[in-house]
Order: structure tokens, then C-alpha cells, then sequence
């Protein structure tokens, strides 16, 4: 008798695929999922209550409204820590997308060819912020009217500028000369070896401009000069 379902307990079942699980925190162990006999346990507040049978750590947790959890599995015997398991993925997710929120954006600092002194260290300084929050900074001198016909001074006030931010980051090639701009991106160096230069120890990001950039205010009438 021919078989009416050929691809029965075969290899290839259609369209159905076994699913994957995605969630980070489902290999965590935790309350009766936690094998083993006995356990090293850690109080909520982070004390050592010694090793005893994973039973009376589950008790102890039960008592108090909490999950028993397995942080160190690999352990002998593991260590387990008595903790609210679904505040602890709330704010592990929390810390994630701020990461993702905060870091890996591009910032901008704007120079002219004849930025004032004064200027020019606010400007590093702004720069220093953004490194030292781990976003990448791309540094722009922009020339106006008859600047054009000295691009060595743009290029000597960029050069400065990477000088003075080598503690911070470092240039991912060199400054490149495009129309009016000198244009070239910093990456921030690991945050162990940032040594900030111009950032007092107080400093936050709280008066870096909303715009995300560091713009010379006087550069809407840059290209005013060129008839001039």
C-alpha cells in the first residue's frame, strides 16, 4: 500500500522550522531550573550566606518575594544570588538601549581659518565631551571668500586641533581638502586610555549646544566675503 504522507518523519516537513529562542537572559538558571544539590549563595544586599542545599537557598528566596538566580554556573559548587530576577532584566535591557541610544553617533565641531584663540579651546573642549562619551567626532574648517587662497592656514588649525585631542582619539586618515572644508573624523580611544586635556572634572555634557554640533555662530555669513 503506497504511503500517503511521503515526507512523514522525513527530513524535509514543509514549511515548519524549528524556532529559536532570541531572549538573552533565557539561559540563566534560576529558581527550580538550578540543578544542582547545593549552591554558594549571595543575599540581596550582596552578602555571603556560605553554601547550603539549593532547597533552603530556594526557601530563603521564596520567603522574602524573590528569585533565586544562578550567576555563576560554572562554579563549584555554582554561585547562586537571591535577587528580584525581572528588575534585574529590566534594567539590564535599560542599561542596553541607553548604550545603543547614546554611543556611536557623529558629532560635529566647526572651525573657521581665523577662529579666535578663545574660541578655539571652547571648541576642543566640546570635542573632548563628545570622545569622552564615546561618540565619534568629525572636526570641519570651513574657508570663506578669499581663505580659499591659503588652504595651509585651515590645515595648520586642524593639524592643532588632532594634536591637542590625541588624548581622546585618534584620526582615521588624513584631513582631506573638498570644495571649501577641510574635513577629518575622529574615533575615541578606549575609554582607559582617554587622558581629557581641557575638561574640568565637573563637566557633562549639559551646555554642548542641542544640535549635536559645536558650530561657530558667525559662519552664516561665511560666504558673504567672496565678492568682497
Amino acid at each position: 500500500m503506497a504511503n500517503s504522507f511521503p515526507n512523514a518523519g522525513g527530513p524535509n516537513r514543509g514549511p515548519y522550522r524549528r524556532r529559536t529562542n532570541n531572549d538573552p537572559f533565557a539561559s540563566i538558571r534560576r529558581n527550580h531550573r538550578i540543578k544542582a544539590p547545593q549552591a554558594r549563595v549571595i543575599s540581596p544586599e550582596g552578602k555571603q550566606l556560605g553554601i547550603m542545599p539549593t532547597e533552603k537557598a530556594l526557601q530563603l528566596a521564596t520567603q522574602v518575594g524573590l528569585d533565586l538566580v544562578e550567576i555563576a554556573p560554572n562554579a563549584q559548587p555554582p554561585v547562586c544570588r537571591i535577587m528580584d530576577f525581572g528588575k534585574y532584566v529590566y534594567e539590564e535591557q535599560k542599561k542596553s538601549s541607553h548604550a545603543k541610544a547614546t554611543v556611536g553617533k557623529v558629532k560635529e565641531i566647526e572651525f573657521t581659518a581665523r577662529i579666535a584663540g578663545n574660541d578655539f579651546l571652547t571648541k576642543l573642549r566640546h570635542a573632548e565631551q563628545f570622545l569622552d562619551m564615546g561618540n565619534k567626532v568629525k572636526l570641519r574648517l570651513k574657508f570663506r571668500g578669499r581663505e580659499l587662497a591659503h588652504p595651509e592656514l585651515g590645515f595648520e588649525i586642524i593639524n592643532k586641533a588632532l594634536a591637542e585631542l590625541a588624548g581622546m582619539g585618534h584620526a582615521d586618515s588624513q584631513p582631506r581638502h573638498l570644495g571649501k572644508q577641510i574635513n577629518v573624523m575622529l574615533t575615541p580611544l578606549p575609554a582607559n586610555k582617554r587622558k581629557p586635556k581641557f575638561l574640568l572634572p565637573d563637566d557633562d555634557a549639559g551646555d554642548i549646544p542641542e544640535d549635536d554640533s559645536a558650530s561657530s555662530a558667525d559662519d552664516d555669513d561665511g560666504d558673504d566675503d567672496e565678492n568682497t
